[in-house]
């Protein structure tokens, strides 16, 4: 069912969560590096009870998160965001084991997650990876990672190589991974069939220790963490596998859908933040004879930025919703919702500047920070482009099936 609106309780859940944004995870996020993950931050966010939401609620739950933080705090929820998009695949495929090791750290903000699909030929076009998975029968027999039942899931050290042989060495690359290379666990999608595209890709759960991993971080424009990882035969067993070999796409896909919509959250929070902003500034700046307000042109671009973050936010609830119904055009709705409001959010943030002058270029203003930001939505966890062929060829598809 299509929430076309909220229950009292989830705006007040809402209004609850910027306020916690702005007074207590703001503070924390100031404090941190540009370019690095902020452990403080992670950890408050597992103290208020946050980063388990994620994998106890729903899909519109995980969106008015993503949403009511990023208002506040971007920094709060890309970390948040960042927690649950590399520790969802072990919530939703693993293994008691897989579960019980990492989720409670997880969910305490002392582990960080992080999810490794992308590559240097392998962004958008996920089905193309090449970081191999070649099998390893040098020793013979099925090896066990005995850390993986020997140990208390809160125990400070972190899984090294399995005792025995390895079943698979992983080889390659990834790139613009977020939280890499200082996340301490990586949800990896590797091929261990070549030549079969996405029915030959299989999901890992590869501890940051095991020996021939290594990574560096690489500067981008937006503020979080983002990095390469280099497998130099590194080794993995079936201990390691997160759901079925050679099915590691349907565990990408799965997470992708269930996070695409919040993407599009993250953006109508920071659309929502921009037409605020511009609002107040508005309202209050004199300029010819009046205030800014007054003039038309400009009145009539705050209405248009109100009226397509509003669209935005009512398709992300949407897709949302169809997601917590098991509704079967999740992937459609999915794509739209992310393609409608990463781009609304661009257009909002650019049009705030605008309408604000040199002021919103300054090191340090609201805008300013939201104009690096937003950016990036449109390209990750699928580029708009490719969210436009999901959405024609589910439309094709179901247009076939009459």
């Amino acid at each position: 069912m299509t929430a076309f609106s909220l229950e009292p309780a989830q705006l007040a859940w809402c209004a609850e969560l910027r306020t916690l944004a702005a007074e207590r995870l703001h503070p924390l996020a100031d404090k941190g590096e540009p370019g690095h993950v902020n452990r403080a931050l992670v950890a408050e966010l597992g103290s208020l009870g946050l980063l388990g939401r994620q994998f106890t609620s729903g899909a519109l739950d995980l969106c008015l998160m993503r949403e009511s933080l990023a208002y506040a705090c971007t920094e709060a929820e890309t970390a948040l965001a960042l927690q649950g998009l590399g520790a969802h695949p072990v919530h939703a495929y693993g293994t008691e084991a897989q579960r019980a090791r990492w989720l409670p750290r997880v969910t305490a903000g002392t582990a960080i997650a992080a999810f490794a699909l992308s590559e240097p030929g392998a962004g958008s076009d996920a089905a193309a990876l090449e970081l191999r998975a070649e099998v390893d029968d040098s020793r013979g027999g099925r090896s066990s990672d005995t850390s993986q039942s020997g140990q208390s899931s809160d125990a400070p050290a972190l899984t090294a190589a399995p005792d025995g042989p390895a079943r698979w060495r992983l080889t390659g690359e990834k790139c613009w991974i977020s939280n890499a290379p200082e996340a301490d666990f990586y949800t990896v999608f590797a091929r261990t069939t070549p030549g079969a595209g996405a029915r030959g890709v299989t999901a890992f759960l590869v501890p940051a220790d095991r020996p021939g991993l290594t990574g560096r971080g690489l500067d981008m424009l937006s503020p979080h963490p983002i990095g390469a990882l280099d497998f130099d035969a590194v080794p993995v067993t079936a201990d390691d596998v997160l759901g079925e070999v050679d099915r590691g796409f349907r565990v990408a896909m799965g997470t992708l859908n269930l996070f695409r919509p919040s993407v599009g959250a993250f953006a109508v929070g920071m659309a929502q933040a921009a037409l605020d902003a511009t609002l107040a500034h508005t309202a209050g700046r004199d300029a010819f004879g009046g205030k800014l307000r007054d003039l038309q042109a400009v009145s009539h671009q705050v209405a248009e930025m109100a009226l397509r973050t509003e669209a935005a936010r009512l398709m992300v609830h949407a897709a949302a919703s169809a997601y917590d119904a098991d509704a079967p055009d999740v992937p459609r709705r999915s794509a739209m919702a992310k393609l409608l409001a990463t781009e609304t959010a661009q257009y909002v943030v650019d049009t705030a500047v605008q309408l604000h002058g040199a002021r919103a270029l300054q090191r340090g203003h609201l805008l300013e920070h939201l104009y690096r930001e937003v950016r990036a939505p449109r390209i990750y966890e699928g580029a708009s482009e490719v969210q436009r062929g999901i959405i024609a060829k589910e439309l094709y598809a179901r247009q076939e099936a009459r």
